[in-house]
């Protein structure tokens, strides 16, 4: 019998949990910061399956990047538009 990986979905739920005392630890508002920014690392659980080269912890930083790079670019946009 061989062996089961783990989902996409597990991987970052498991990561996520190693930090449960790192999240404890910080203020209230930016335990609701290190949420959201899981929460939308769930998002990319698609493309987090398929990078197998790398470790868990890289693809899931990787996303939270991705995200933060979107806000970026939409506020860039933003003041464009009304300067």
């Amino acid at each position: 019998m061989g062996r089961t990986l783990s989902t996409a979905n597990q991987l970052v739920l498991s990561e996520r949990r190693k930090f449960a005392d790192f999240r404890r630890t910080l203020l209230r508002a930016d335990q609701k910061v290190f949420d959201e920014a899981f929460a939308r690392v769930m998002r990319y659980t698609p493309a987090i399956s398929q990078a197998g080269h790398a470790l868990p912890f890289e693809t899931i930083l990787l996303a939270m990047v991705i995200e933060l790079y979107k806000e970026v670019i939409e506020l860039r946009q933003a003041a464009l538009c009304k300067g």
